[in-house]
């Protein structure tokens, strides 16, 4: 069961949280987690309000249907997201995704500190993903790499009648190393990307170090 009052921090429609994570229970796959809500907020009648949901595996963009009886489900696996960014407008903000494939997905009259706070949790998920497939080529590219030939001496000739010639001894041939990348330790990842979104004005310096100092608390 999905506990509701975590998605409730920043000042979400409550009823419209408890209606979309009910929905979401029953359709989150083998260790799928949400990471944050967002509840669009118009600016004259909202009633009936969007929501977009982040998990570790997808988004998904929730449209009530029927007056709100029935409830649309539309989501994008991180591998079918090129990029995401949000826009601050004078009335909320718009959140932008950007597929692999087909047009952008815009989402406006998301509250700027909700927007921000779903853009932080989507852009991280999506570069841990990119890192993962990053990883995961690499490994495939070590193991199609064919093994070095071993250098091959062929044997020395002996001339007929004459002193047998000792033959040289073979030389060795050079093969060069393999560099392996290693590749970065979680925490040391989780700090680069967090200093990226500072660095980038989308969290403030109180947030930014809040966050550190969680993240080097379970190191």
């Amino acid at each position: 069961m999905i506990l509701i009052d975590r998605f409730l921090s920043d000042e979400q429609d409550p009823k419209a949280v408890e209606k979309v994570l009910g929905k979401l229970n029953d359709m989150l796959t083998t260790n799928e987690e949400l990471i944050y809500l967002a509840v669009q907020k118009r600016p004259a009648v909202n009633l009936l309000p969007d929501c977009i949901v982040v998990s570790n595996k997808r988004i998904f963009y929730c449209e009530p249907a029927n007056f709100g009886i029935t409830m649309n489900f539309k989501d994008i696996s991180w591998k079918s997201i090129k990029e995401i960014s949000f826009k601050e407008e004078i009335f909320g903000s718009k959140f932008i995704c950007v597929p692999q494939h087909g047009e952008n997905i815009i989402t406006e009259y998301i509250p700027k500190v909700q927007a921000r706070k779903l853009y932080q949790a989507a852009y991280e998920q999506l570069e841990a993903f990119k890192e993962q497939q990053r990883q995961a080529e690499l490994e495939e590219k070590r193991a199609q790499q064919p093994a070095p030939a071993a250098a091959v001496t062929p044997p020395a000739e002996v001339p007929v009648h004459q002193e047998e010639i000792p033959a040289e001894e073979p030389v060795e041939a050079y093969v060069a190393p393999v560099i392996v990348e290693e590749p970065e330790d979680e925490t040391t990842l989780k700090l680069r990307k967090l200093k990226t979104l500072y660095d980038k004005q989308l969290i403030t310096q109180a947030e930014y170090e809040a966050k550190k100092a969680d993240i080097l608390d379970t190191f």
